[in-house]
């Protein structure tokens, strides 16, 4: 069910603590960690501890934690020190769009060039 973590979900064990990860930040309602195959210097995922499939459910069962999401994203390119120069935010909503894990996730992406369009 949305909003309740799934036991088969990489992302609620990182919540739970059971996988470990390189926090970053954390707040009430979100926690950001490395990403294991960084695609850019700083390459950090804010995820809500709430368990949402993809950004579309998160947005619509649970906007005041989408805005949580993205507030944390603009505070991870300041302490990464990328927002000055620029970062980009990033949700692959499906497995057409890169998806692989199943629990809506943000990358902030930032300490190079990013190119557009992207992939």
């Amino acid at each position: 069910m949305a909003g309740e973590a799934q036991s088969d979900c990489l992302f609620c064990k990182i919540v739970a603590g059971e996988v470990p990860a390189t926090i970053v930040r954390e707040s009430e309602t979100t926690v950001a960690f490395r990403d294991i195959n960084p695609q850019a210097p700083t390459h950090v995922l804010v995820i809500p501890k709430a368990h949402y499939a993809d950004a579309a459910s998160l947005a619509a069962g649970a906007p005041e934690i989408a805005a949580d999401v993205l507030r944390e994203a603009g505070q991870v390119a300041a302490d990464e020190k990328v927002d000055g120069s620029g970062y980009r935010v990033v949700f692959n909503t499906g497995s057409g769009a890169g998806q692989t894990v199943w629990h809506a996730h943000a990358h902030v992406l930032g300490g190079r060039g990013l190119n557009w369009p992207p992939g």
